[in-house]
């Protein structure tokens, strides 16, 4: 187990920092390498992070963005990650980006993964920086209780960057980065708001199955450090 636990009272102010970070780290990475990679996560969460990393100044056009994971919906699909990363982030400073969706035209995710992982491996792999969210139910990426795939989403020895996933009880079928890829990359960011998640992210940090809180597969690992940013409001 290795997590650091930054707590704050409310989200604006977390937002503030955590974005001057990731900021950081980005630019860092462009300094050395030429290039930066950062994959984000979908839902309500991240939009104002969204609007505050897009406001800073920083050489975007060398920073590839992906998701942690995307509902296997249209683009324009009020349900798409790609859309609210669309709307949110890839606007103002961060216009310039480049972003890989996990989306393509194949009628089913599971059609769809080799295609997928070339394109990751080829423009994107290995992460600079992943930043996850987590549900009420413990789920994290498309880590989901019971769903049809999420053996093979955890398993450290599968060998693409992501895989389909069917959760059973919500909505669409999905795809999903595998935990190898995200525990490869080189800073992995937890990011979550409200006392109910926080009682949820307790119970994970107890000893018990992973399928039972999938968020347990980044928090009982030993191969990165996973940095915990809560606030407790919006």
């Amino acid at each position: 187990m290795s997590w650091t636990l930054n707590s704050f009272e409310d989200n604006p102010t977390l937002v503030r920092q955590l974005a001057a970070s990731i900021a950081s780290t980005l630019a860092e990475s462009i300094d050395v390498r030429g290039r930066a990679s950062l994959a984000v996560s979908g839902g309500g969460t991240p939009r104002t992070l969204f609007d505050a990393l897009s406001a800073i100044d920083i050489p975007w056009s060398n920073v590839m963005i992906t998701l942690v994971a995307e509902r296997w919906v249209d683009e324009n699909d009020p349900a798409s990650n790609a859309l609210l990363v669309r709307r949110h982030l890839l606007r103002s400073h961060a216009a310039g980006a480049q972003f890989l969706g996990l989306k393509n035209a194949d009628r089913d995710p599971a059609l769809a993964v080799f295609a997928v992982d070339k394109q990751l491996h080829e423009g994107l792999l290995p992460l600079d920086l992943a930043v996850l969210g987590m549900g009420e139910d413990g789920h994290t990426a498309s880590f989901f209780k019971d769903a049809e795939g999420l053996a093979a989403a955890l398993a450290p020895d599968t060998p693409t960057a992501c895989c389909a996933v069917r959760p059973p009880r919500a909505p669409h079928a999905r795809m999903t980065l595998t935990l190898n890829i995200l525990l490869a990359s080189r800073r992995l960011v937890l990011h979550m708001v409200g006392a109910a998640k926080l009682a949820v992210l307790q119970e994970a940090m107890q000893p018990g199955p992973v399928n039972a809180l999938p968020v347990r597969a980044v928090l009982h690992q030993l191969q990165r450090p996973l940095e915990i940013y809560y606030a407790k409001r919006e």
